[in-house]
């Protein structure tokens, strides 16, 4: 069996992740994870939550969460708010601005493969986690963070790049 036919889809794939965040970043101004944490505010409770909680939400450490509450509240999109009885908590909150651009942009392609992956049966979404598992193993990137959404901007540790 020759395994370039392997080889060629994954990088299918991650091509067409690379496309949609460049295309998403030059059309909305906005990058995937941008879009995931403004999606997360949308859906929380008064459009708010903690720095914290986004964390959680996307698998990433605090300094990149920081860093991407930052870009979004340079462009308007959220605002940090002091949480009433406690000034050393701040609150995320989505603003107008940034509702109004969640509106304007198309579903993501991990939210379509989400979709997706709920219609087929178990024993066939277990043969996908066991085949994708194989693959991280092969690959021996069991350790490296990552977050429930796909996105080329995750960014790897130079030891994995020379594997990879």
């Amino acid at each position: 069996m020759d395994t370039t036919e392997i080889l060629i889809k994954i990088r299918k794939i991650v091509r067409s992740i690379n496309l949609e965040s460049k295309k998403i970043q030059k059309e909305y101004g906005v990058s995937i994870p941008q879009i995931l944490s403004l999606n997360y505010l949308n859906e929380s409770e008064n459009y708010q939550t903690t720095q914290g909680d986004l964390r959680k939400f996307l698998h990433l450490n605090s300094s990149t969460t920081s860093g991407i509450i930052n870009r979004l509240e340079n462009k308007g999109l959220v605002a940090r708010l002091p949480k009433s009885g406690d000034k050393r908590v701040v609150t995320i909150a989505l603003t107008s601005k940034g509702e109004k651009l969640l509106k304007q942009i198309p579903s993501l392609l991990h939210l379509q493969l989400s979709n997706k992956l709920q219609t087929l049966d178990e024993n066939t979404l277990k043969n996908v986690e066991g085949t994708l598992e194989l693959l991280v193993n092969l690959l021996e990137i069991e350790q490296i963070e990552a977050s429930p959404m796909l996105t080329i901007e995750d960014h790897l540790e130079e030891n994995t790049l020379d594997r990879i």
